[in-house]
């Protein structure tokens, strides 16, 4: 069974009233903390080449070079008010447009009586999705364009802190989209958030389109179906 005893130093995560006015209860951590303190992800493509890779670039003496890497996005295996910080890191709710992506983003792992299993929210409360039209091995979107305004991907700027509550540091990796933003991914699978859900606890995309479902902090349906 499940605890549902929140420990004292992830309370400022979500507020105890708002937890219970949106039915929702704080995981305890499941990793230790130390073990997301100062690692580091790399930043993949989302989609694979369409032409052949052109040759490396070469000195003038003929020697080849390695491409640079891509910058890399901490992991935190504390929350953010833990860190020091204030705010939402620039995260939006609801239909809000994301004009820039946030300089950080909190996941936490929480449990709603709706649903079988424990699933993802972000710094705002807001429940995280993942798209059975996506891949996660190779990690891929194929949430682009008018999809991505109704489905707003998780994401972060470059460099950027990912805090983690309830999340094993080693579920989570990050891709380029397509516009050149980064998206955070769980588990391999791209996550978004749902535009129509305005509150903490609402889980409106749940099911729509029988494609959409709560993310679960290894990337699993939260509803228990596989796939």
């Amino acid at each position: 069974m499940t605890s549902t005893f929140v420990p004292r130093t992830s309370q400022a995560v979500v507020s105890g009233r708002a937890r219970r006015a949106a039915g929702i209860t704080l995981l305890t951590a499941v990793v230790a903390l130390s073990a997301g303190c100062g690692k580091s992800i790399t930043i993949g493509d989302a989609e694979p080449a369409q032409q052949p890779a052109a040759a490396p670039a070469t000195t003038p003496a003929g020697t080849a070079t390695e491409p640079a890497a891509s910058p890399a996005l901490q992991l935190v295996g504390n929350s953010a008010a833990e860190d020091g910080k204030t705010g939402d890191g620039g995260t939006v709710v609801g239909v809000e447009v994301q004009e820039e992506p946030p300089v950080w983003v909190q996941l936490s792992a929480v449990r709603a009586p709706d649903l079988k299993g424990p699933y993802l929210i972000n710094i705002n409360q807001a429940a995280l999705y993942r798209f059975d039209k996506d891949t996660a091995e190779p990690s891929r979107t194929n949430c682009v364009d008018a999809c991505a305004v109704k489905w707003p991907p998780v994401t972060i700027k470059q460099k950027g802190k990912v805090y983690l509550a309830g999340v094993d540091p080693d579920e989570i990796g990050a891709i380029k989209r397509e516009d050149g933003d980064v998206q955070l991914t769980v588990g391999g699978w791209p996550v978004y958030r749902f535009a129509e859900d305005e509150k903490p606890g609402d889980l409106n995309g749940e099911g729509v389109g029988g494609t959409w479902f709560a993310v679960g902090p290894k990337g699993e349906k939260a509803n228990g179906d596989k796939g």
